[in-house]
């Protein structure tokens, strides 16, 4: 792969030329309105497949909030510390069935096709810049370094509430915010508070590596994320990098790859709830492993610097004089900073942007008698329509202003499966989540739509036959 600054003007031709044949974009057809058709929040993956599968369907009214700058929108030039993505490189990526929106056509237009049948992983860096071109490609209208503070959902619009005070309203609004966007980060409660910032970290937060050169760090969690930041911390000089897994032994097998094809994804959400229920907690009951890679970079990186001790039972972790202690079960451990590896929740009343919402939304313990008696942080995800939508608390008849709002996140995943949260899937979810919004467009203004049929006359099929009749 070169190092310059890639040209992607070949790629764009060649996407220009498919989608004339395909004749897309459609035109714009939505009835003209001073609001937005549709507002999106968050401009990473997720939220530009979706804006780009909207603007082929012909709804182009749209706009994109991201609150982070231009091209750091996401973890993968932030806090995704693996120097590759985890899936395969040909996987198709944002493609929506268009050969040109692949990565791979994207890759070997830009680089070559000698770099790709090199390529092992895509690069993080890469990723980003595939995720830019498309937004550039297609002129998306993001507003970066704007953060939506909360929303407010009415009979005909959803009101978007800005940090600044002003506002924006839109007839749907989509919540495309990643795995953080619907709960935040998860932080044990055994954890002082006070040891943040200047002694712990959650592994999406910015780090600076540098600064913990000959320190001794203490990671807790052993998923994918934890194992990246043990690496990054010994390849930046850490003296000492000791990381606690509660398990016996590190997973094996990655489940999530056994429920990647179109059976699981098309029709999970169609499934009776108990059959859903089933599979969500046997995942929950085996989470993925460390990617082989990651696990071979620490390794590599640490040497006799690194520990790994299973069976962990901690009992509390605080501040003793100026140094983090570790306190298990049959031990005290202390180290210089600590990085917790512990992934993220679902729980919408603990995020801001929901807060007009919240105690309104159904979850899955107010629809499903067992989600209320076990696994209570998987009866916190909210119980989702076909199109991705908030439904109301203690109503069935999903008639409610909060089905304009359409979570497209990791919070779908009970009621979804992995659609709204892995690259493999990600053409699905926005084509569901599209298909569903043009319905909604197309009915609540069908009047109009039904008078445009009814006066259009811009062609007479028989003009230039002897039976051309116009009548009176």
């Amino acid at each position: 792969m070169t190092t310059h600054t890639p040209s992607t003007a070949l790629a764009t031709e060649r996407l220009r030329e498919e989608l004339a044949y395909l004749k897309l974009p459609a035109a714009s057809w939505p009835a003209p309105n001073d609001d937005l058709d549709v507002a999106i929040i968050g401009a990473g993956m997720f939220g530009i497949a979706a804006a780009v599968a909207l603007v082929l369907k012909g709804v182009s009214n749209i706009r994109l909030f991201d609150s982070s700058d231009n091209g750091r929108s996401g973890p993968w030039t932030t806090y995704a510390r693996m120097p590759t993505l985890r899936s395969p490189k040909d996987l198709p990526g944002l493609a929506l069935g268009i050969r040109a929106l692949t990565f791979r056509a994207w890759y070997e237009a830009t680089y070559s096709v000698a770099a790709w049948d090199s390529l092992y992983k895509i690069p993080n860096a890469v990723w980003q810049q595939y995720l830019d071109w498309i937004a550039a490609a297609f002129e998306l209208p993001i507003e970066y370094n704007a953060t939506i503070r909360s929303f407010t959902p009415e009979p005909h619009s959803v009101t978007l509430e800005r940090d600044d005070g002003s506002s924006v309203i839109a007839r749907r609004l989509v919540i495309a915010s990643g795995r953080a966007g619907a709960g935040g980060v998860s932080i044990p409660s055994f954890i002082e508070p006070g040891l943040f910032p200047s002694l712990a970290a959650h592994t999406c937060d910015a780090i600076d590596f540098s600064t913990l050169a000959g320190r001794h760090v203490a990671i807790l969690g052993a998923g994918s994320s934890a194992w990246d930041n043990a690496a990054t911390a010994l390849e930046q000089g850490a003296a000492q990098v000791t990381l606690y897994a509660r398990r016996s032994h590190l997973p094996q097998i990655n489940k999530a790859r056994g429920y990647v094809y179109p059976g699981f994804i098309a029709g999970w959400h169609d499934l009776p709830t108990e059959q859903k229920w089933a599979v969500a907690t046997y995942l929950d009951d085996t989470p993925p492993p460390p990617p082989h890679e990651t696990v071979l970079r620490t390794l590599a990186a640490g040497g006799e610097r690194f520990q790994l001790h299973f069976n962990s039972r901690i009992e509390a972790i605080g501040e003793s004089n100026g140094r983090v202690q570790v306190q298990l079960a049959d031990r005290t451990d202390q180290a210089d900073f600590l990085i917790i590896g512990t992934g993220f929740q679902v729980d919408l009343s603990r995020d801001p942007l929901f807060a007009q919402v919240a105690d309104r939304v159904a979850l899955w313990q107010d629809r499903f008698e067992p989600a209320r008696q076990t696994r209570r942080h998987l009866g916190l995800f909210p119980w989702l329509g076909s199109g991705f939508e908030l439904q109301e608390r203690g109503r069935d008849d999903g008639d409610s202003e909060l089905n304009r709002v359409h979570l497209l996140n990791h919070a779908a995943s009970l009621s979804f499966g992995s659609i709204a949260s892995d690259i493999p899937t990600i053409s699905a979810a926005v084509e569901r989540l599209a298909g569903k919004i043009v319905s909604q467009l197309f009915v609540e203004s069908f009047d109009t739509h039904r008078q445009y049929l009814e006066d259009w006359e811009v062609e007479w099929e028989l003009e230039k036959t002897p039976y051309l009749h116009k009548g009176e």
